[in-house]
């Protein structure tokens, strides 16, 4: 078989191929667990076969988190160009793991965020079964979601899941509804905060380089502090967030910390930037490039913070019934063996590699076109929100405030768009009985100049065409009013997919919470039986 033959083979049985990998891991999952946590002499065989589908199922959640969610990380890097497909999935699927092993925690919350009350719950037995269910139902929502290409919270999902399954088991006073309130006011909170100080962040690059008519002049003074912030805001969150397991600091020594790293990098690279920036053409094509190694590194940060986070949605559970079934106890906080965390950490790559490019081709291409500044844009975005949330006792979903950072630079470019479109129309009116010629040649010279030239031509053709308009009345023709009227209307985001993913997000709770009911009476009544 030619290389070309195996190619096209791949290509048409890549659904099957997916689906076949997907299995030998699950059941070479199930093997490691019955090797290792399951393999304990005082057990029962019920129970010991508990822990074995338990952990296929836990198996199975973290494949779909790292399917789903690592799309937040590497897709606005994908989609600029900073890194192809194949290098995105290496690298997340390196740094998931190792943030999953290195910093996942020796202790993961079972029930996150408070959601039920356990003290209600005597029953070791069906406090297994509850979160059975609910790891069940999470990782089938996660799978649907992945199948539709709608990036979602992880975290929401399994939530809304534990929220379900407690209703079922013990009544709705069983739920804290204080928290699922702070949940509902993060579906705003988080993609509003991520899509304003992402556009904010674009808007400050373009004001600062690529509005300048020396492109390259500007970047070799800008980039080198954009580059600082970036190492400032990510090192603040990793010793917040991505190392927060291993080393307890508060926010402030994070913050100046981070500060000290900012001024490091800085130093570092404000010489070969500005060489650099010499050689560069000067256009946006040029500038785009200083960023590249940023955006790279900071995808590779996301996805280790990602790993050691998001891993416990996977694993919390898991804990949560292998102390139930060893102990014969209910607990709030489960310790959390070495076992379970490389299950997570092997699932988190598993489901990266085998679905993980369809998310992150949604989040990277679907939604709007992304260059190196947006992804940069869109980076410092997730992180300075999640800084601050953390900080203020915000409930804010990182899934929400990426995506939510990718529709902000997007609307922005759309209004910066309808904002261009109505200066040329200023331009074309005062350029009234004039020919093609100059009214070019004055266009690329409005293209080219600073803001403040901008502004002194715009204000100087408004005052032609108000005089002309004055004089022989309106200044265009109709055909040319229609043009504009649709150049205004050209739309940058794609409206089907936000309104996709939107759909997605607001059903998520009572989406894995109904599921999650629905399975946990059918578990209970099989196990009790």
């Amino acid at each position: 078989m030619t290389k070309k033959t195996r190619s096209s083979f791949v290509s048409r049985h890549m659904d099957s191929l997916q689906l076949g990998a997907s299995v030998v891991f699950l059941l070479l999952v199930g093997l490691y667990a019955s090797l290792t946590g399951a393999n304990v002499a005082s057990l029962s065989s019920s129970s010991i076969w508990l822990l074995i589908v338990a952990a296929v199922v836990g198996g199975y959640m973290a494949m779909n988190i790292g399917a789903n969610d690592v799309a937040n990380n590497m897709g606005p890097a994908v989609g600029s160009g900073a890194m192809t497909m194949g290098w995105a999935i290496l690298v997340a699927a390196v740094f998931e793991a190792l943030g999953a092993i290195i910093a996942g925690g020796d202790v993961v919350g079972t029930i996150k965020g408070g959601i039920i009350d356990i003290q209600q719950i005597k029953d070791a037995s069906q406090f297994a079964w509850l979160m059975f269910a609910a790891l069940l139902a999470g990782a089938l929502w996660l799978h649907l979601a992945t199948a539709i290409g709608a990036p979602v919270s992880t975290t929401h999902s399994i939530i809304g899941a534990v929220m379900g399954a407690g209703i079922a088991a013990g009544g709705w006073d069983l739920v804290n509804w204080g928290t699922i309130g702070n949940i509902v006011i993060s579906w705003v909170i988080s993609p509003v905060s991520g899509g304003l100080v992402a556009a904010a962040f674009l808007y400050l690059i373009k004001r600062s380089i690529t509005y300048r008519s020396d492109m390259t002049e500007a970047a070799a003074r800008v980039v080198p502090w954009l580059i600082a912030a970036m190492a400032w805001a990510f090192g603040t969150y990793m010793l917040l967030k991505g190392l927060g397991q291993l080393v307890k600091v508060s926010f402030w020594v994070a913050i100046g910390a981070g500060a000290v790293l900012g001024l490091i990098a800085w130093m570092l690279v404000r010489g070969p930037i500005a060489r650099k920036a010499l050689l560069l053409h000067n256009s946006k094509d040029g500038v785009n490039r200083l960023f590249t190694w940023p955006l790279v590194c900071s995808a590779a940060l996301l996805s280790f913070a990602h790993g050691a986070n998001d891993v416990a949605n996977a694993v919390g559970p898991l804990a949560a019934i292998y102390e139930a079934v060893k102990e014969g106890a209910v607990a709030s906080k489960a310790s959390t063996p070495l076992w379970i965390m490389v299950l997570g950490a092997l699932g988190l790559v598993a489901g990266l590699a085998l679905y993980g490019a369809r998310l992150i081709r949604t989040v990277g291409k679907e939604i709007t076109e992304l260059d190196n500044m947006r992804a940069y844009a869109i980076a410092m975005s997730a992180t300075l929100t999640v800084i601050v949330a953390s900080q203020l006792g915000m409930p804010v979903s990182t899934t929400h405030i990426s995506i939510g950072a990718v529709f902000g630079v997007g609307f922005l470019r759309e209004l910066l768009k309808v904002n261009y479109a109505k200066m040329e129309a200023v331009v074309f009116a005062g350029h009234q009985g004039a020919d093609r010629a100059e009214v070019e040649a004055y266009l690329q010279r409005f293209e080219a100049a600073e803001v403040s030239e901008k502004k002194r031509m715009l204000s100087e053709m408004k005052k032609r065409a108000k005089a002309r308009e004055l004089a022989v009345g309106a200044v265009l023709a109709k055909n040319e009013q229609k043009a504009l009227k649709k150049a205004y209307k050209k739309e940058i985001v794609k409206r089907s997919a936000v309104l996709r993913i939107v759909a997605a997000w607001i059903v998520t709770v009572p989406a894995t919470a109904v599921l999650a009911a629905v399975l946990y009476k059918a578990v209970a009544a099989l196990l009790s039986a």
